[in-house]
C-alpha cells in the first residue's frame, strides 16, 4: 500500500519504476507539456525562517532585495514570458503576507495582463485571506501557487515561523474560491523517502492541479548550505513516485533541474514529469532559452516514439 514503510515503489529497480511512471503519464496526461515562467516581483527581506530560502532576513545569503516591482514592469515581464513560449506567467513575491497596497497593485497588473497580453496569470503571494483570493480570481488570476514544501512530519524541521497547517489551509482556500492550485515543494532538504511519499499523498488528497518539484540547490548563507546535493537517480526516482501517486496531475520540474539532473533532464520527462519553468527562477539563474527550446523538442520527440 502506498504510504507505508513497506511501500514497494521505494524498492522497485529504477528501470522498472521508470517504465511504470511513463506508462501512467501516457495514460493520464498524454503529450501535454506545460511551460511556465515567473517574475520575482518582490525579493528578499522575508521575515519567515525557511531553512532552504536565501530570501529570509534571518539568514546571511547575499541576494538582491527590492520592494514590489511596478505594474509596468510586471506587465512587461508577462509579455516576455509569452514571447519565449510560456503558457502561464506567475507573479511571485517574498514574504508570507501582502500589504493592502501591494495587493491592489498586483490586482491592477493581473487585469492589465489579461486585457493586453493574453497569457494565463498565476500568483505566488503568500498566505492570503479568502477575500484577497476572491478579488484576484475576479480579475483573472487563474491559478494560485502555494507550496507545502515537504511532509507534515518533517515540516517543523525546516520552518518554525508558520505551520504546515497554514500552508494546507491556504491551498484549501484557493480551491474553495474556484482557483486551480499549484503546490509542491523541495526535495533534498534532509527528508526521508517516506516523507517524499507522504508529501505526494497529501498533495493528491488536497486535489491540487499542478505539482512543482524543486531540487534543492544549497545556497550560501542558509542553514542548508552544507547539505549534500541530491543525486540524479534519487531525483528521477522521486519524480517517478510522484507521477504514480498523482497520476493525472501536472508535474513540473522547477529549480535545480539543471544542477541536479544535468544531462539527464530528458529522463525526468520519461519519469513522469510533464511541465517545467523556463526563463529563470527566484534567486537562481535558469538555462539559456535556446537550450530549453531544444530540450522541449527532444522531449516531444521522445514521447512520440
Amino acid at each position: 500500500m502506498i504510504g507505508t514503510n513497506q511501500n514497494p515503489l521505494l524498492n522497485l529497480p529504477l528501470p522498472e519504476l521508470l517504465s511504470l511512471a511513463n506508462t501512467v503519464r501516457e495514460e493520464h496526461i498524454g503529450q501535454n507539456l506545460e511551460l511556465c515562467s515567473i517574475i520575482n516581483a518582490k525579493s528578499g527581506l522575508c521575515s519567515e525562517d525557511c531553512k532552504f530560502c536565501a530570501q529570509s532576513s534571518k539568514h546571511t545569503s547575499q541576494v538582491n532585495t527590492y520592494s514590489l516591482k511596478s505594474r509596468k514592469e510586471i506587465v512587461q515581464a508577462a509579455g516576455k514570458a509569452k514571447e519565449i513560449g510560456a503558457e502561464k506567467f506567475g507573479i511571485v513575491t517574498s514574504g508570507n503576507r501582502l500589504t493592502s497596497k501591494e495587493l491592489e497593485e498586483i490586482v491592477a497588473a493581473a487585469l492589465e495582463i489579461k486585457e493586453k497580453i493574453g497569457i494565463s496569470v498565476c500568483g505566488s503571494l503568500g498566505a492570503l485571506k479568502r477575500s484577497a483570493l476572491v478579488r484576484l480570481k475576479k480579475v483573472g488570476l487563474s491559478r494560485y501557487h502555494h507550496n507545502i514544501e515537504t511532509s507534515r512530519r518533517f515540516y517543523p524541521e525546516i520552518v518554525s515561523t508558520h505551520t504546515f497547517q497554514e500552508r494546507v489551509d491556504t491551498v484549501k482556500a484557493a480551491k474553495d474560491v474556484g482557483m486551480q492550485v499549484c503546490s509542491g515543494g523541495i526535495i533534498g532538504l534532509g527528508e526521508t523517502w517516506q516523507d517524499r511519499v507522504d508529501m505526494a499523498i497529501t498533495l493528491r488528497d488536497l486535489g491540487v492541479d499542478s505539482v512543482p518539484i524543486n531540487l534543492l540547490v544549497p545556497m550560501a548563507g542558509t542553514p542548508l548550505a552544507s547539505v549534500k546535493p541530491l543525486s540524479a537517480n534519487d531525483a528521477i526516482r522521486t519524480i517517478c513516485i510522484f507521477r504514480i501517486i498523482l497520476r493525472d496531475k501536472i508535474i513540473k520540474i522547477a529549480a535545480g533541474r539543471e544542477s541536479v539532473l544535468g544531462d539527464s533532464q530528458k529522463l525526468g520527462f520519461m519519469a513522469g514529469a510533464n511541465g517545467m519553468l523556463i526563463g529563470g527562477y527566484l534567486t537562481i539563474k535558469g538555462r539559456d532559452l535556446k537550450e530549453d527550446r531544444s530540450l522541449v523538442e527532444e522531449i516531444r520527440a521522445l514521447w512520440k516514439k
